[in-house]
């Protein structure tokens, strides 16, 4: 297996950039999920789960190692209150150097979000769902005819086969993953998108049914390093790892 795309999402839930490669460090690719939108009022963090608007804007990082968000009419800020306008809520855009209680919201029924929602904390340094996934992986099989976009995996894996690392350390370019776990999936797969994605929440019901509610694995960075597209994955050992193996 080797990388076919890296993918970063400089701000939690918004749309990424694909970049040819990338530095990781012990919090996950380098600018990736370090930024969140912050309901002032509630004092959750906002994701896609609650608020599926976000994910028609998106974001970049800056040459000085900043953030901008571009909105779905061509807006490019980072102003608080302009983005309080879009949203329709009191927010507030802050980084992970920010002290801030790292609470966020899903909702307990896919499929009846009217229903009963529950809070989780999230990872502390960069805004991931939990602190035993840095780094995520998908592969273009496990993929089939889903938009990658619906997965917002760190690392697209030409082949097949990334259930398999579950439980081994494996190099990457010049990193080293510890592969920790098959990552579960939410609300989220179902949102639309630009470019043509619909609400779809046969997604969420086919990863249930086909692949038990999972799909990607989840890593932590033992040894930073940088990766590009074309890296292969290979063993401890150093053999390749192959499709399927």
């Amino acid at each position: 297996m080797r990388i076919a795309e890296i993918w970063r999402f400089p701000v939690k839930s918004l749309q990424g950039e694909q970049v040819e490669a990338g530095e990781l460090g012990a919090h996950g690719l380098h600018g990736d999920r370090g930024w969140a939108l912050f309901d002032l009022d509630t004092g959750y963090g906002l994701t896609a789960r609650r608020v599926p608007e976000l994910l028609f804007a998106s974001a970049r990082l800056t040459p000085v190692g900043g953030v901008e968000i571009e909105l779905p009419d061509g807006t490019v800020t980072r102003d608080d209150a302009v983005l309080s306008d879009w949203t329709g809520r009191r927010v507030a855009l802050r980084s992970t150097g920010q002290p801030t209680r790292r609470r966020f919201e899903n909702p307990d029924d896919a499929e009846d979000e009217g229903g009963r929602w529950h809070a989780w904390d999230g990872a502390g340094g960069a805004f991931h769902d939990s602190d035993d996934v840095r780094v995520s992986l998908i592969s273009t099989a496990s993929l089939g005819s889903w938009d990658r976009r619906r997965f917002r995996a760190n690392v697209v894996l030409d082949g097949a086969g990334e259930d398999g690392l579950v439980g081994s350390r494996v190099t990457l370019g010049g990193a080293v993953l510890d592969v920790v776990r098959q990552v579960s999936r939410c609300v989220m797969t179902t949102r639309p998108q630009p470019g043509g994605i619909t609400r779809d929440t046969s997604v969420l019901r086919a990863v249930h049914r086909e692949h038990g509610g999972t799909l990607a694995v989840g890593a932590l960075v033992a040894r930073p390093g940088p990766i590009a597209v074309g890296d292969a994955v290979l063993s401890p050992a150093g053999a390749e790892l192959h499709a399927g193996g």
